[in-house]
């Protein structure tokens, strides 16, 4: 006799096939983002030096450069984490977050610093910004100290 469960469970592509597919899009996506990063290395450099002037413009494209390279590498590393644990970790997201409202915060920093008769409203508007960007900041710090916290949890309970 068949079982009907057996019958019912039909798939169009078998899992291992599946798996494997995944794998090789990682790895694409993987490398894909390692030349994103070296590119953008390549011509942060090439800009930061051909900006004129180099102190302080030059300067601080250069940090903004270096966070976006950051971020990159922190993508590529969500995903090699995803490729070898199978799971998308929270804290890399969290991590990333902060690193671009960091940048975020220092971009509109340096704007308001080097920009020469700001009207009011574009202050005030950059102020807002700041301070909005400022709490996105405190919220990922925070919410990176519950899952590590949450992450430590069981142990200590079992531990007891």
């Amino acid at each position: 006799m068949l079982d009907e469960n057996n019958e019912n469970k039909k798939v169009l592509i078998p899992g291992h096939w599946v798996e494997r597919i995944e794998e090789i899009f990682h790895v694409v996506l993987g490398l894909c983002l390692l030349v994103i990063a070296c590119a953008a290395l390549y011509f942060s450099i090439n800009r930061a030096f051909e900006t004129t002037p180099f102190f302080p413009t030059g300067m601080i494209q250069a940090i903004n450069d270096i966070l976006f390279i950051i971020i990159i590498l922190e993508i590529l590393r969500t995903v090699v984490a995803r490729y070898t644990d199978g799971v998308f970790q929270l804290q890399n997201f969290l991590i990333i977050g902060v690193i671009a409202a960091v940048r975020h915060i220092l971009t509109v920093g340096a704007s308001m610093t080097l920009a020469d008769g700001k009207s009011q409203v574009d202050f005030d508007r950059a102020v807002i910004e700041l301070g909005i960007s400022a709490g996105i900041v405190v919220a990922l710090v925070f919410a990176i100290f519950l899952s590590k916290a949450s992450n430590s949890f069981p142990n200590k309970v079992s531990k007891r």
